[in-house]
């Protein structure tokens, strides 16, 4: 069994409600946060031998959930792979780090290339899968190497250019999990840092979710001619769920 095997949080049946940032979501098999690297490999490996559906999530931020769950696992990192490192311009982050703090941390060493996400939620993780960004920049312009461990337990390394990058998406593998990423700044005087920062926190704006969605979708075709993309995860909604 799965959670005898599980050395770190093993949650059965829990309710994805309790883990997202709009507290809407059903159960699902296994909540699950690894306690380390090893126990993740472990925990994968199970789920790959025993044909386990597996969904990966990180802070729950940007995650919609339905109300019928999920028949599969969700494993979490947000609460085990949480080291950061900053040694002159370089970044080193595990992807369970906050965004937040990462931006934080960086603004204090005047380091350039992260104020912009400001107010983005979420862990490194979920802002590296969904290429998070604002105010023209994005996570990935600053990126060097990522780390991701596979269904079969094997950490892989990919370089920024053996992923491709566009607006609020990646061609990160489904089937892995990324485990940490690092990346290179550059300096920048304090004043302008600051001045960024403040113009990207001042222009955020709350998410909106399900009919909200598909009423902005629909104005915003019926008045220009162009379909939305969501920018958020979702997870149990049937296809179409979300068209108008």
């Amino acid at each position: 069994m799965l959670n005898k095997q599980v050395k770190g949080t093993f949650l059965k049946n829990e309710p994805m409600a309790k883990h997202t940032s709009y507290g809407i979501g059903g159960p699902v098999r296994a909540y699950i946060t690894p306690s380390d690297k090893n126990d993740l490999k472990q925990i994968l490996i199970f789920a790959k031998n025993e044909g386990i559906d597996t969904f990966f999530a990180g802070s729950g931020s940007n995650l919609l959930v339905s109300d019928k769950g999920f028949e599969g696992i969700v494993i979490t990192l947000g609460k085990s792979l949480t080291h950061l490192k900053i040694h002159g311009n370089k970044v080193e982050a595990e992807v369970g780090v906050m965004l937040g703090k990462i931006v934080k941390e960086t603004i204090k060493r005047n380091l350039t290339g992260m104020e912009s996400m400001i107010g983005v939620p979420g862990t490194l993780g979920g802002a590296l899968i969904m290429n998070a960004g604002a105010f023209g920049g994005e996570i990935s312009n600053c990126l060097n190497i990522i780390k991701a461990m596979s269904m079969d337990g094997k950490t892989r390394i990919y370089q920024k250019d053996d992923i491709v990058f566009s607006y609020r998406n990646s061609t990160f593998p489904e089937d892995e999990i990324l485990l940490s990423a690092s990346f290179i700044l550059n300096k920048k005087p304090a004043d302008e840092i600051q001045h960024d920062r403040a113009k990207a926190s001042k222009g955020r704006k709350e998410s909106h979710i399900v009919d909200l969605i598909k009423l902005a979708k629909k104005t915003v075709f019926e008045k220009f001619d162009i379909n939305l993309e969501l920018e958020i995860k979702t997870l149990g909604f049937s296809p179409g769920t979300f068209d108008i």
